[in-house]
């Protein structure tokens, strides 16, 4: 076999070694990454919902994981860590993250400020810039890459070329930032996280959404120009993260009554920060952003409800709106009983 496991039909998975399997998915999952030999591990683990999906799709093709390594800490990269963790695989992530879950910071994994529910986990590994770390049979080195959140990271194989850039960017998009929580600078910071990589002119892009990219280099050219543009337009940031908050939120509903959608929203803090910062009324702004994204064409109403109109995959788990927020999780060293 010349190319990697794949388990999707997407061009460039024929550059992927034999010892990786890829398998895109939509939202609200992140795609897998799953690296092969005697440290089987994991680059990310998708969404809470399709947690059981995800293990018993890495236990079928490892049957003793070793490692899950989160890009970052939102809600659809680190889904299916507690159940992952609690059959033996040790957890990774970067300092920053590692070190707010320790101390069960109530704005762990943004699942609070986000309303995304995210299971309890620990980290086993902090992970700082430069670090290496055996994964499968290689060495793959850790680039701290902050912008879309400050714990973000990205991996590099150099022998193959293979970069794991997690939500730095992808064929269609670069990563959201949060200008409020995260401060003015983070979109630059996104930006030079963006030309860091771009340095290190790998052959294959992993990206944690969409389709591998056929061309590294364009993908990267494209990228640099939209994160420019975040730069050069706060206001526009602001409406770009509201935008992909608010249709993460109606894929894992599956969609909401249109009669609840501006309690929902108006409930929200991410809603009410994006406010202050355009200078408009919550309540204002909650109805720009509904009827704005209604004439693009990226949410649709359906039988009395608003649902996402990009292409998603069902959450059916009512139960996943009772698991308590990072506030209320056990104290580390109890989670899972580990």
């Amino acid at each position: 076999m010349t190319g990697g496991r794949q388990d999707s039909t997407d061009r460039g998975t024929e550059r992927l070694p034999a010892w990786v399997t890829w398998q895109r998915r939509p939202f609200p999952d992140a795609n897998l990454l799953l690296l092969h030999g005697r440290r089987p591990a994991l680059v990310d683990s998708g969404f809470v919902g399709h947690a059981e999906e995800t293990a018993a799709w890495a236990h079928a093709r490892e049957s003793g994981l070793a490692m899950v390594v989160n890009t970052h800490w939102h809600s659809d990269h680190v889904g299916a860590n507690s159940l992952l963790q609690s059959s033996g695989a040790a957890i990774a992530a970067g300092a920053p993250d590692a070190g707010a879950l320790a101390r069960r910071d109530p704005g762990c994994c943004l699942a609070e400020y986000l309303d995304q529910p995210v299971a309890p986990y620990t980290v086993d590994m902090p992970l700082q810039d430069g670090q290496v770390l055996r994964l499968g049979d290689a060495d793959w080195q850790v680039v701290s890459t902050p912008g879309h959140t400050p714990g973000h990271l990205a991996l590099w194989q150099p022998e193959e070329r293979l970069l794991a850039v997690g939500d730095a960017l992808s064929d269609y998009d670069v990563g959201w930032v949060n200008l409020a929580l995260d401060g003015p600078d983070a979109a630059a910071l996104a930006l030079n996280s963006l030309r860091r990589l771009a340095d290190l002119n790998p052959k294959v892009l992993l990206p944690a959404h969409g389709p591998i990219p056929t061309d590294p280099g364009a993908a990267f050219a494209t990228a640099l120009r939209r994160a420019q543009r975040l730069v050069d337009d706060p206001a526009g940031a602001v409406w770009y993260g509201a935008r992909r908050i608010f249709a993460f939120a109606l894929m894992i509903r599956d969609g909401l009554p249109s009669a609840e959608v501006e309690p929902y929203l108006l409930a929200r803090a991410w809603l009410t920060d994006a406010a202050r910062q355009l200078d408009r009324k919550p309540e204002d702004f909650a109805t720009e952003l509904v009827d704005a994204m209604l004439r693009s064409g990226a949410v649709v109403l359906r039988a009395g409800r608003l649902h996402a109109a990009a292409e998603h995959a069902p959450v059916t788990a009512r139960s996943l709106w009772a698991v308590p927020f990072p506030r209320a999780w056990p104290a580390q060293g109890t989670v899972n009983d580990r």
